[in-house]
């Protein structure tokens, strides 16, 4: 199994679950999506999307999630070549897609943000943490 997560060489052929790699390369697409909103919106994203209080240090508030914006982009796009060019590196892409996941809703409880809504990851990442695991599952999954 170990060679399946970090193979010798990064090719596209891909011995899981067609299912896990057809929701990678969605998770992919979403992941760019929500990068560009990060970039583009005046805010970041941080007020109209995640919903905090942007009355105190709002230039700050902003430029942070405009940084958040620029990382999320490069993963996003490191996603979308495994997708379409590197398919042996899924596995270890659903790995990193689930410590990411754990990391932001650790730092959600460790340092909670006081918010006006719940925004869209507060919820999503109770859905996408299992799903990402059955998909890591189903990847490393030999076909029948």
């Amino acid at each position: 199994m170990i060679h399946r997560i970090f193979p010798s060489s990064a090719d596209n052929h891909y011995y899981g679950h067609k299912i896990a790699d057809l929701f990678f390369t969605f998770i992919a697409i979403v992941s760019l999506g929500r990068s560009l909103i990060h970039v583009f919106l005046p805010d970041g994203g941080a007020g109209v999307i995640a919903g905090l209080d942007l009355s105190l240090s709002q230039e700050n508030i902003v430029f942070a999630f405009g940084l958040w914006g620029v990382s999320q982009v490069i993963y996003a796009l490191i996603q979308l070549l495994v997708a379409f060019r590197y398919k042996s590196l899924i596995p270890l892409m659903y790995i990193l897609l689930i410590v990411e996941t754990l990391g932001r809703m650790m730092i959600g409880v460790i340092k909670p943000p006081i918010l006006f809504h719940t925004p869209p990851g507060g919820i999503g990442n109770w859905l996408l943490l299992p799903i990402a695991m059955i998909m890591l599952y189903l990847s490393l999954k030999e076909k029948t």
